[in-house]
């Protein structure tokens, strides 16, 4: 009897221990890159595809030198197939610059890779979503953060990223993260799940993720590609990409069965949008009531006129006894 018992409950220990082995997310290899980049100086099984002025060494992949007017891209040869993800980004942003260097890279998961442009290195109007490492800004108004400054950018082909303003018309949220010029390798996790986008990272090399933002109602197709870009100007850093990890999260039954190729990629309203849509709002509400009490001191005068009226010719007509 003791020998069934004990029998059920390894069987039981054995069952679970499967389960949560197939329930915990799994490394891809495709998608993943660590020292010394073998998937990268591979002629034959090469993951990873190098653009503009990247270099790679069998320690860092630099996207762009501490120079001026350099662009360059790391980009997947293989697109992602599974609908929910979380990537892993080591990477280090330093100069000589003190007080100004830029202008900072992106990671992307888009449509087109191995495309050049004027958006860190990247398309404008692209397809897919941006997580821009901005680390200078070209807005010269008044500003609600610093620098470095981490946003989140979802777009469907439509929208301009306009430098000139950081594209703060276009982002969807963002956060301010110190990750330049540290002696340390900063880490920026990014995780997409039941269409929620968070991201963490992690600046002082303890392995304590700290919140950056977190967004629902995203929603984007797969067959997209992990791609890293950079780009310099009259500013310049080293940008440097560490390591990458990928990992595939398990979806539920439907999302898994349910064709997410022709998605158009959405998100939520802009942040620029929706506060000009406040504004808007309390624009109206203090027109209207501007309006009532408009109306209410002409009532009050036309009232304070009829009663002096009344009062005065009340009186005129009010008999004498002397």
């Amino acid at each position: 009897m003791y020998v069934n018992v004990i029998i059920f409950f390894l069987v039981i220990l054995v069952v679970n221990h499967t389960y949560e082995a197939d329930s915990n997310p799994f490394e891809v290899r495709e998608h993943s890159l660590t020292r010394p980049y073998p998937t990268v100086f591979s002629t034959s099984n090469s993951y990873w595809r190098l653009t503009g002025s990247t270099i790679a060494t069998d320690r860092y992949i630099r996207l762009t030198s501490d120079a001026q007017s350099k662009a360059g891209g790391l980009w997947s040869s293989i697109p992602v197939n599974y609908a929910d993800w979380e990537i892993h980004v080591q990477f280090r942003v330093f100069g000589e610059g003190v007080g100004y260097f830029g202008d900072g890279f992106a990671i992307w998961y888009a449509r087109d890779p191995n495309v050049d442009g004027p958006v860190f290195g990247y398309k404008d109007y692209f397809h897919g979503l941006a997580i821009v490492m901005d680390t200078y800004g070209n807005y010269v108004g008044p500003r609600e953060h610093v620098y470095p400054y981490i946003s989140a950018i979802v777009n469907n082909g439509s929208l301009h990223y306009d430098h000139d303003r950081d594209g703060t018309d276009i982002n969807i949220s963002g956060c301010e993260s110190s990750f330049r010029g540290l002696t340390t390798d900063t880490v920026v996790a990014i995780r997409y799940e039941n269409n929620r986008l968070t991201v963490s990272t992690d600046t002082e090399g303890t392995n304590t993720w700290t919140p950056c933002f977190t967004i629902n109602k995203i929603h984007l197709p797969t067959n997209f590609y992990f791609g890293f870009t950079a780009a310099t100007g009259q500013l310049s850093d080293n940008h440097d990409i560490i390591s990458v990890r990928t990992y595939r999260l398990d979806s539920n039954e439907q999302r898994q069965e349910e064709n997410r190729n022709h998605i158009v990629p959405s998100g939520p309203i802009p942040m620029v949008s929706q506060a000009n849509d406040t504004m808007s709002q309390t624009t109206s509400w203090s027109a209207l009531k501007i309006f009532f009490y408009t109306i209410l001191m002409i009532l009050i005068c036309i009232t304070g006129l009829a009663s002096y009226f009344y009062m005065k010719h009340y009186r005129y007509r009010k008999p004498r006894f002397y």
